[in-house]
């Protein structure tokens, strides 16, 4: 098993668009174990404008990758899978540094979140339509689906890993590019994860990640781009309120996972 210092050195920092490249301005924010207060990376702090390259990125090549087959999403997917449950030690590691769950409890979440990539992968070449009788009996209807487009997620800092894979798995599998806004509080996990897509064959542009501590204003102007068609969000019932508003403007599609906030006791 690598050592916390071999495994943070070998995390990339950058935001995650096409490739490591730095924010605009070269700006960055800390992420800090929160067991001990000590700062653990400096990471890329996305701009607006950051966000619009990414979803250049995305746009470019949505054609390419709907056009993709099926069966080789689902190959690629499947590496990754495989490239994460090799490396689940590591992933393990890396999310309790960043966001200080039990060590057991993160090798859990490396466990059900790398299913998603295997489920997914099976999943790929299952996109099926429908072929039926028209109701009046002239003709028949013919159900075709299709990628929606270059989709948003933003995803919280309790679940680095599964909430993001839940979330790119279904998009790649179905064609769609994939726009990632990691927590702030924990934006290293998911910069592993897109180094591995990467390493497995995924497309540059295909999926982004966008790392800052604005979360709001670097969203805002992608939410008012017609060219993104899907908002993927798990948090807080306000911050889904505000932005299924703000989605109102493109006719987004829309998944709110929200909510949560359950009263507890904690003894000494």
């Amino acid at each position: 098993m690598v050592s916390e210092t071999e495994l943070l050195s070998s995390i990339p920092t950058q935001l995650w668009i096409g490739g490591p490249v730095d924010a605009t301005g070269g700006t960055t924010f800390p992420v800090h174990n929160p067991a001990t207060g000590e700062v653990i990376a400096q990471v890329a702090d996305a701009t607006p404008e950051d966000a619009m390259r990414a979803l250049d990125a995305a746009a470019a090549v949505q054609a390419q990758w709907a056009a993709t087959p099926a069966r080789q999403r689902g190959e690629i997917l499947r590496a990754v899978f495989e490239a994460i449950t090799a490396r689940a030690e590591e992933f393990a590691l890396l999310m309790t540094l960043e966001m200080g769950k039990a060590l057991p409890e993160s090798r859990n979440e490396v466990r059900y979140g790398a299913e998603f990539f295997r489920w997914f992968s099976e999943e790929a070449v299952r996109v099926h339509g429908r072929y039926q009788p028209a109701p009046g009996g002239v003709g028949r209807i013919l159900v075709h689906k299709q990628p929606v487009g270059p989709c948003l997620a933003i995803t919280p800092w309790n679940f680095p890993l599964a909430m993001g894979t839940r979330k790119i798995g279904p998009a790649l599998a179905a064609g769609c590019t994939m726009i990632v806004k990691p927590a702030g509080e924990t934006p290293l996990t998911m910069l592993l994860l897109a180094q591995l897509c990467s390493a497995a064959g995924l497309p540059d542009g295909v999926l982004s990640v966008i790392t800052t501590s604005r979360s709001s204003a670097v969203t805002a102007p992608l939410l008012n781009d017609l060219r993104l068609r899907k908002l993927t969000f798990t948090g807080s019932t306000p911050v889904g309120k505000k932005l299924v508003e703000q989605s109102a403007h493109g006719l987004l599609r829309t998944s709110m996972e929200l909510g949560g906030n359950a009263p507890f006791v904690v003894f000494d």
